[in-house]
């Protein structure tokens, strides 16, 4: 018997579909903006948080890749460490040309 793709949910204009509603599609589609990016990093007696600022280059499923522009220093950010991301401009959260490129994954 063939199985069926599974139904995705309901398409809202403005919005990525659900199942696409990852944060690195979101990265991805606001790379080259300026991003500030608060992580926490547990057991860590030097510097339990921290703040960086810098160009979103790429993001995968489980990093975000930045680079300072003042030093050209690039930061490679395991997303497990990532705590929240704040932009000083209007980020874009809709994929052109019907979703080409977003990351989609099975369930667990």
């Amino acid at each position: 018997m063939p199985m069926n793709a599974p139904t995705s949910g309901p398409q809202v204009p403005g919005m990525l579909p659900v199942e696409a509603s990852y944060i690195e599609n979101i990265l991805r589609l606001n790379k080259g903006k300026l991003a500030t990016v608060y992580t926490t990093f547990e057991n860590n007696k030097e510097w339990n948080a921290k703040i960086f600022k810098g160009i979103i280059e790429a993001a995968g499923r489980d990093h975000l890749i930045i680079s300072d522009p003042q030093t050209g220093k690039r930061y490679l950010i395991p997303m497990v460490y990532l705590d929240y991301i704040t932009f000083d401009e209007e980020i874009e959260y809709e994929y052109p040309f019907g979703g080409a490129g977003l990351a989609t994954y099975s369930p667990r």
